[in-house]
């Protein structure tokens, strides 16, 4: 049995740690245990859904959710997470990367971060926000350096997205892949450079133009 802890936090794209959690609630021999912050559910009331909601669909997907004021949850010990195979923190707020680059463990999410740091477990920072200041840039380098995988949230077009959820499974596939989870979320890059058949992205801007 895998285990795998997601954090949601307060970052805008709250719908990158939903979609994740619902494909690997998808998966055979899978347990996720989900830490949500007070300010990722104050997103999904503005970006996706009602708070109500939000949690019913991570609730009905995970074997435990805590919220971040949980420190007495067995994921604030490292003995408790020394069978675990990985942790995604998406998206990853600022400040959680702040927290977790000084380890400053002041919530049960930068608590089981800084625990699977100490373990040397993979642990993966999903950022979405730009522009990044140098303190951003400086305080990645430092997670990078304990042990941290910075994924930013930056999609990609040579996969021809046709609307937003070809976009979150672009980046949500990438968030697997580096935990090595297969998947096909997203068309993988064959080398190929022919011509792309129908709509274009540039036709959506420029029309006639692209003819």
């Amino acid at each position: 049995m895998k285990k795998l802890v997601v954090g949601i936090t307060g970052a805008s794209g709250v719908i990158y740690g939903l979609r994740l959690i619902d494909y690997l609630s998808k998966l055979k021999d899978f347990e996720i245990y989900a830490i949500i912050t007070k300010n990722a559910i104050n997103v999904a009331e503005h970006e996706c859904c009602r708070s109500e909601a939000f949690l019913k669909i991570v609730r009905s997907r995970c074997s435990s959710v805590y919220r971040e004021e949980e420190l007495d949850s067995p994921l604030a010990s490292s003995s408790a997470i020394y069978n675990f195979n990985s942790m995604v923190i998406a998206p990853c707020s600022l400040k959680t990367l702040a927290s977790i680059a000084n380890s400053y463990q002041s919530d049960l999410l930068t608590r089981t971060a800084s625990n699977f740091l100490r373990l040397r477990k993979p642990l993966v920072l999903l950022i979405r926000e730009t522009p990044l200041s140098t303190i951003d840039i400086i305080n990645m380098l430092r997670a990078s350096v304990a042990g941290s995988i910075i994924v930013p949230a930056a999609p990609a077009f040579y996969t021809i997205p046709k609307d937003v959820k070809d976009f979150v499974d672009y980046v949500v596939g990438k968030v697997l892949d580096v935990v090595g989870i297969e998947n096909n979320l997203y068309p993988r890059w064959s080398g190929d450079l022919r011509p792309t058949q129908g709509m274009r992205l540039c036709d959506q801007f420029f029309g006639q133009e692209c003819l």
